[in-house]
């Protein structure tokens, strides 16, 4: 899965290269609004005419790309660091699909990582049931909820998270690495 993902991971960050020099950040709204130049980063890469990418950079999908990945301080993560600083090894992996296959590898590994902080907290597996347990017949009701007891502890937890301040992510922002110029090729 990891593998997959790392696969494609290294595939837009050679399609997008170059993508945030093509980022206009236009302050006259209350909230600035963040224009990619689509002509731009096509014509510096010499792709005006490939009908795939010219059909992707009209996608709805990049255009939610541009607007999450568009401001230029914001939380970075591992396709930014693939952007700014490793499409020239991408590129020269190339012909080499040993080297290819270990940075995959490597990026698999990161973005395990990432979902798993902590690997050593186990996670406690639910026993299977056993044959014939769905016969027995002392399986006690489900209770009846008391909608007073309910009403109650829905109060108090409202009363303390009005005092309670707000939990924030601990994201660290950071200027966001523009990376290497674009080049003429993918």
């Amino acid at each position: 899965d990891k593998e997959v993902r790392a696969i494609f991971l290294r595939l837009f960050a050679q399609l997008f290269q170059g993508y945030r020099s093509c980022l206009q950040l236009i302050r006259i709204h209350a909230e600035p609004v963040i224009h990619f130049h689509k002509a731009a980063f096509l014509g510096q890469r010499g792709l005006i005419e490939n009908d795939f990418l010219t059909k992707v950079l009209n996608g709805m999908a990049f255009a939610g790309f541009v607007s999450e990945r568009g401001p230029p301080f914001r939380t970075c993560d591992l396709f930014d660091e693939l952007v700014a600083f490793e499409v020239e090894r991408i590129k020269a992996e190339e012909g080499n699909p040993p080297k290819m296959i270990k940075h995959v590898r490597e990026l698999a590994e990161q973005l395990f990582k990432n979902e798993n902080p902590n690997p050593h907290i186990a996670f406690q597996k639910v026993p299977r049931p056993t044959e014939g347990s769905h016969l027995r017949v002392h399986i006690l009701p489900f209770p009846r909820i008391n909608e007073g007891r309910v009403q109650e502890l829905l109060q108090e937890g409202l009363a303390r998270s009005q005092g309670a301040p707000t939990a924030t992510r601990g994201d660290k922002k950071c200027v966001v690495p523009a990376g290497p110029p674009v080049g003429t090729s993918i």
